[in-house]
């Protein structure tokens, strides 16, 4: 079938709901007169670097605006999450990009005084300036982050749960997505001659605690790059200005921000993020201490947690898919608690290892029901429930709810509870 006549059918098998929507409408809910202009002195702020409408107020949330859940001494916002729920397309705005800091403000680095050194296993070590990055090929390419504590039923602020009338931005804030411009790190590989035994790369940053990663080096051979842009400018500087490396599809912490050094080595250094933070622990007392490709996850992110519906008839079901393994093939929704499923429909543009919008057309007839999401890769594998995932960690769904600590990638379905008044509220708990 013509995707375009399909397209044109279910506009017009919906727009008898789509009509209702109109009726009521009155002289008052017309547009107002246009405002008066900007005061004189905003005009060249408007002008030189742009300003959203004082009217969009959405933003990120964490320790820094939620005093009671930050610790006393901790120096800076731990995490600051995107605002899910008001998001638009696939791509995260720069200002919006999730970030978490270990208790250390981004370093103020100038760009023309950074250098990045290759060096350890290499034939050649290399020190490269910014600019001289910036005149190598370069590649473009959408990809997500995500911290691998993202969604985990622990909640916001180390919560024994999320809560009932969680949010989108407080379930699933750490994750974002935006277009990477930069070099391959093949690429400068090649130009350091890569030495037979070297099968780790330790990636540092210039943070005040140097904060380092080790890399198995085919990750590098494949997909990951040097960044410098973000978004169509230069990366902002809490998200590693003026370098940052992008390991697409892996867990947040692989991203090392400030790059400034790659050791190319015979075995990983096992720094203090992977021997104390970040290994996940089993109920058997033993750890995993390396986990790098996040699974397959969604997220209806309207009508959602904290979102209230004006009442029954149309509504669009929309939010986010992505997988670690590749690109989304298929995203299903469910509106009765998972009894049925139907495809939902994936928007361009769908990139491997990136957010992807999908939609759905919904009646709500007003009574209380649960919407659902589930993803399904190109690899084939699908979103897991969280009775599937508490199976593989040899755990009981309870004890996935109320522990302290994050179990792996949690990439569970999650379920909205829609009420009976059109309040929607989070259904994980």
């Amino acid at each position: 079938m013509n995707p375009k006549q399909t397209d044109r059918r279910r506009f017009l098998k919906n727009g008898a709901a789509l009509a209702g929507l109109a009726i009521g409408a009155s002289a008052s809910a017309l547009p107002a007169a246009a405002a008066a202009e900007p005061a004189l002195e905003k005009v060249d702020e408007l002008h030189l670097y742009g300003e959203r409408s004082h009217f969009v107020t959405d933003v990120r949330n964490g320790s820094i605006n939620n005093p009671e859940r930050r610790l006393k001494d901790e120096a800076v916002a731990f995490g600051l999450r995107t605002p899910m729920q008001d998001s638009v397309g696939m791509i995260t705005p720069s200002p919006l990009h999730f970030t978490i800091s270990h208790s250390f403000e981004p370093p103020d680095i100038d760009p023309a005084e950074h250098h990045l050194l290759i060096h350890g296993m290499v034939d050649r070590p290399l020190i490269f300036s910014v600019d001289e990055i910036k005149r190598l090929p370069f590649v473009t390419r959408f990809h997500f982050v995500e911290c691998h504590g993202n969604s985990s039923p622990r909640g916001p602020g180390g919560d024994a749960r999320v809560a009932v009338n969680a949010t989108p931005q407080e379930t699933h804030g750490f994750t974002s997505c935006s277009q990477w411009t930069g070099v391959l790190l093949s690429t400068l590989l090649k130009e350091a001659g890569v030495q037979k035994g070297a099968t780790w790369i330790i990636a540092e940053g210039a943070d005040e605690p140097k904060h380092s990663k080790s890399i198995p080096i085919g990750k590098a051979w494949d997909d990951a790059l040097v960044a410098y842009g973000q978004n169509g400018e230069p990366v902002r500087p809490e998200q590693g200005f003026p370098l940052r490396l992008i390991v697409p599809g892996w867990q947040g912490i692989n991203n090392v921000k400030w790059l400034r050094r790659i050791d190319l080595v015979d075995e990983p250094y096992m720094a203090m993020m992977e021997t104390s933070r970040y290994p996940s622990m089993r109920l058997d007392g033993k750890s995993r201490w390396f986990e790098f490709e996040l699974g397959p996850k969604s997220v209806i992110t309207r009508p959602a947690g904290g979102y209230k519906m004006p009442g029954p008839g149309f509504h669009e079901i929309t939010g986010l898919a992505w997988s670690g393994a590749g690109a989304v093939k298929r995203v299903e929704v469910s509106t009765d608690g998972g009894h049925t499923w139907k495809d939902a429909q994936l928007h361009d543009p769908i990139a491997r290892k990136s957010h992807t919008r999908f939609s759905a057309p919904w009646t709500w007839d007003g009574k209380e029901t649960v919407l659902l999401s589930r993803c399904t890769d190109d690899q084939g594998t699908v979103q897991p429930t969280i009775a599937e995932v508490a199976k593989l960690w040899n755990a009981d769904i309870d004890f996935l709810l109320k522990t302290q600590q994050v179990v792996g990638d949690f990439n569970a379905i999650q379920p909205w509870k829609v009420n009976a008044d059109g309040s929607v509220q989070n259904a994980l708990v």
